[in-house]
């Protein structure tokens, strides 16, 4: 990323800011009252159509600003029995850099087989899609 980590977290968790430059969603809010990202806070996410309009609200495990961040899913969209995620921040020389990490299981159960190797290769994709237009965002 080409600012520091501070910089990177706080744009990433503002949802008052995230659609200006996050790929994938439509919408992204806080709910159950919350107003600002900490631990404990809740948010909904919603895909842009092409992904079935899913929403998944998620709960923050972790968050120690400028250093790491951690969600997991609260509710159950169409598809997702799990999903859990993380990412941890690290100041370089040239700027910082970030790890994203995600763990999920598909649902209806019989499906997985089919379902998660499609799903890995698409959340995979997205998040790639999604840093990238992060980074092209810091930059301007």
């Amino acid at each position: 990323m080409p600012c520091s980590s501070v910089a990177v977290f706080d744009l990433l968790h503002d949802y008052s800011r995230r659609l200006e430059w996050d790929t994938l969603l439509r919408d992204a809010r806080f709910t159950r009252g919350h107003t600002v990202a900490a631990t404990g806070a809740t948010t909904l996410c919603v895909g842009r159509p092409f992904f079935g309009i899913i929403g998944i609200e998620t709960i923050y495990l972790t968050f120690n600003r400028g250093v790491v961040a951690a969600v997991e899913m609260v509710n159950r969209p169409p598809f997702f029995e799990t999903f859990a995620a993380s990412i941890r921040h690290q100041d370089m020389p040239d700027g910082s850099s970030i790890t994203y990490k995600f763990k999920f299981r598909a649902r209806p159960r019989l499906l997985r087989w089919i379902l998660e190797p499609f799903m890995l290769i698409v959340l995979r994709y997205e998040t790639r899609r999604r840093l990238r237009a992060l980074s092209k965002y810091l930059e301007s």
